[in-house]
C-alpha cells in the first residue's frame, strides 16, 4: 500500500501542517440556475492545487464545493447576491474550510465589471471585500479545550484577468495576538515543532491564483 511508505506519510503530514488555512474560491459572475462551473485554486495556504465546483441554485444564489489533497483545502461555501446595479453587484459568502487551522469565513464581496473596447466584459471583473475569519479550534493547544479560538478581521482584493485566470490577495488580523511574534499569551509559533499556530500573522495572509475551466456542458442525447 502506498500509504505504508513512511516517506509519503511524512510528506502528507508536512503538507497538512504547513497549509495553515484555506479560503473559498471566487467566481466573479452572477449565478445561473442549473449551471456548474469548475476550476482550480493555487495558493500559499494549500501548497497543492484545490479543485472546486460552483453550481447556481437560482439567479441570486450558488453553492461551492472544493477538494484538496490530502484533505487540506476541502470545504463548502454559499454565495447570495444582495444587490445588483449596472456593472456592480454585492455578495455575501459563508464558507467552511478544512485545514490545519480549519476556519469559518464570513465575507462581503463588492464586484465591479470592467470595460473592454468600450463594452462590458464578463472576463474583466475586479472585487474588494471584508472578511471575518474564525478559527474555532486551532491546532495549537494554548491552555486547554475551548481556549484555542482565533477571530480575525481584514480586507481582500482580487481581479479576473481574462477567461482563464484570476487572483486574490488578503490579510486578516487577530487583534489579540497582534503583530509581535514574541507574544507569550498568544504565541505565533509552536515552540515544540516550530510551525505557525492559529495566532500567527502568517495564518492571516491569503494569496490565491484561480484557474477557470468554464462551465460544464450537458451532453445532448
Amino acid at each position: 500500500m502506498i500509504f505504508r511508505n513512511p516517506r509519503l506519510q511524512y510528506l502528507f503530514i508536512i503538507i497538512w501542517c504547513v497549509g495553515c488555512t484555506s479560503h473559498p474560491p471566487v467566481l466573479p459572475q452572477m449565478p445561473v440556475k442549473g449551471e456548474t462551473n469548475t476550476g482550480f485554486t493555487i495558493s500559499i495556504e494549500n501548497i497543492l492545487p484545490v479543485l472546486w465546483f460552483r453550481r447556481g441554485l437560482d439567479r441570486y444564489t450558488d453553492i461551492g464545493l472544493k477538494f484538496g489533497l490530502p484533505l487540506s483545502g476541502t470545504g463548502i461555501d454559499i454565495n447570495r447576491v444582495l444587490r445588483k446595479r449596472d456593472r456592480k453587484w454585492d455578495v455575501l459568502n459563508i464558507a467552511y474550510s478544512i485545514s490545519a487551522n480549519s476556519s469559518l469565513d464570513f465575507t462581503y464581496y463588492m464586484f465591479k465589471g470592467g470595460l473592454r473596447n468600450g463594452k462590458p466584459s464578463p472576463f474583466n471583473v475586479g472585487w474588494t471585500g471584508v472578511r471575518c475569519m474564525i478559527v474555532p479550534d486551532g491546532r495549537y493547544d494554548r491552555t486547554g479545550p475551548g481556549d484555542n479560538q482565533s477571530i480575525r478581521f481584514g480586507f481582500l482584493l482580487g481581479k479576473r484577468l481574462n477567461y482563464r485566470w484570476g487572483f486574490e490577495f488578503g490579510y486578516f488580523h487577530d487583534f489579540r495576538s497582534g503583530l509581535n511574534p514574541e507574544n507569550k499569551d498568544y504565541p505565533h509559533k509552536d515552540s515544540n515543532i516550530g510551525w505557525p499556530t492559529q495566532y500567527s500573522t502568517a495564518v492571516g495572509l491569503s494569496t490565491q491564483l484561480f484557474m477557470y475551466l468554464g462551465k460544464s456542458e450537458k451532453k445532448k442525447k
